[in-house]
């Protein structure tokens, strides 16, 4: 079988790696040529664990193959895959121009019978505008050509992306017709040999059903962090609450644990789209909305802390911080938490020294005029601080020399933004310890 895969961002190239590693013949497709150079040569533009491996296997095999030229890949593929970005716009609702763009290119050069998969996440209705396009573009062309439209929206977590999608726990499909299903199953039965399931679904719902996931697990991290806020005022701990509800079956104990908020590529954006797409449809959308305004409070969080301990005396205060990614095991810094702490900091004159085994760079890029003291180790970052914060929970992290820690350290608070330290060990060497509705 052989699939095109459109969009080279965080997305289609696991998608097309993953499909390559299990014999399909697979082009991706970019408009960005430096990008696609690099990646003929096995340059990943992004850090996922276990990516560059299958990159560089796949694309030895001959399994894999880059390009920047859709329409000539269009006419030898079985399945096409939309996997393009859906930037928020200014009014928050998901731009559709780049999946837009791909279906007329669609309809302009297709010949025969193509299965067009939107993989990229779109507002519900999106496949009939797709739909409408490709009809248009063949309509001008004077010319009839069956083709189907599916939707297949991604699950995928950064950090385990390929591992979520070699071992799927569940794969989400919508289809209008007999066809696309049994192509779609064909492509995807590798990956059912260990009984993952796939789910078949009409179109609207498999659309439907990725904002929903998004908005229910960023509902539960927005409704743990105002737990462990009232924790805190009430003496209460978040931990043991955690542990009480987690054991409900009707409740489970995954997504509950307290922290700074999400960020990253999807939760903020997904949730912003389905606010608007809420609104233009007359749906107040309130819980999804107080789960935005929720998780905006808590990425200051550790600040505000740090504001009840220093009071207004922060001006050249020397402030570490552990971790800058939104999440461990990634680069990605979209909305990551640390942006907005490193901007309050440096709004109030603090010196600010960082540490991150991956995101360095990327928070570089992102933050070029800010004075931020780039660190080699965690040791390094903590000398003569006046307070560390932790915000990523990378491993390297969860157990420090903490004498260590203490000796090169100025001050003795430690604000931990993931709950990942014991309270009880770190007073008894002396640290002054705050985590997120710890007590």
């Amino acid at each position: 079988m052989n699939i095109t895969i459109v969009g080279t961002g965080y997305v289609g190239l696991v998608t097309g790696a993953c499909f390559a590693e299990m014999g399909t013949n697979v082009t991706c497709i970019d408009v960005d040529k430096e990008k696609i150079n690099k990646l003929k040569k096995g340059i990943s533009p992004i850090y996922e664990p276990s990516l560059d491996d299958l990159l560089t296997r796949n694309i030895k095999q001959g399994r894999l193959h880059f390009d920047t030229e859709l329409k000539n890949n269009i006419n030898n593929s079985d399945i096409i895959f939309s996997a393009v970005g859906t930037p928020p716009d200014e009014d928050g609702s998901a731009d559709l121009s780049y999946v837009l763009q791909v279906a007329k290119t669609i309809g302009q050069n297709m010949n025969k019978y193509v299965c067009i998969v939107t993989k990229s996440t779109v507002p519900i209705g999106t496949a009939n505008k797709v739909k409408d396009v490709i009809n248009n573009e063949l309509k001008k062309r004077n010319i009839n050509i069956d083709f189907d439209i599916c939707s297949n929206p991604e699950f995928l977590k950064e950090g385990s992306a390929v591992k979520d999608f070699m071992s799927p726990d569940r794969i989400v499909v919508g289809v209008e017709t007999e066809r696309a299903r049994n192509l779609i199953e064909c492509l995807y039965k590798p990956f059912m040999l260990n009984n993952y399931r796939i789910i078949f679904m009409d179109v609207p719902s498999a659309e439907m059903t990725k904002y929903a996931a998004n908005a229910m697990l960023a509902t539960r991290i927005s409704f743990m962090n105002e737990i462990a806020n009232l924790c805190d005022k009430v003496g209460a701990n978040v931990s043991e609450v955690r542990n009480g509800i987690g054991t409900d079956i009707r409740i489970g104990n995954k997504f509950l644990y307290a922290g700074i908020g999400y960020g990253g590529s999807c939760f903020p954006k997904d949730i912003k789209a389905l606010c608007k797409i809420g609104d233009e449809n007359n749906c107040s959308m309130s819980i999804i909305k107080a789960t935005e305004e929720t998780n905006k409070r808590q990425k200051t969080i550790l600040f505000d802390k740090l504001v009840a301990i220093f009071g207004d005396n922060l001006k050249n205060k020397t402030i570490a911080l552990w971790g800058l990614s939104f999440k461990p095991e990634t680069d990605d810094m979209r909305e990551a938490p640390s942006l907005y702490i490193l901007e309050k900091l440096n709004n109030c004159g603090c010196k600010i020294q960082v540490y991150d085994p991956i995101a360095m760079n990327e928070t570089k890029r992102r933050l070029p005029d800010v004075d931020i003291k780039y660190c080699d180790n965690i040791y390094s970052c903590v000398k003569d601080a006046d307070a560390l914060l932790l915000i990523t929970e990378w491993k390297e992290f969860r157990l420090p020399l903490w004498a260590e820690v203490k000796k090169e350290m100025k001050g003795n608070i430690i604000l931990d933004g993931r709950n990942i330290y014991d309270k009880k060990e770190l007073n008894e060497l002396g640290f002054i310890y705050k985590g997120i509705g710890i007590q």
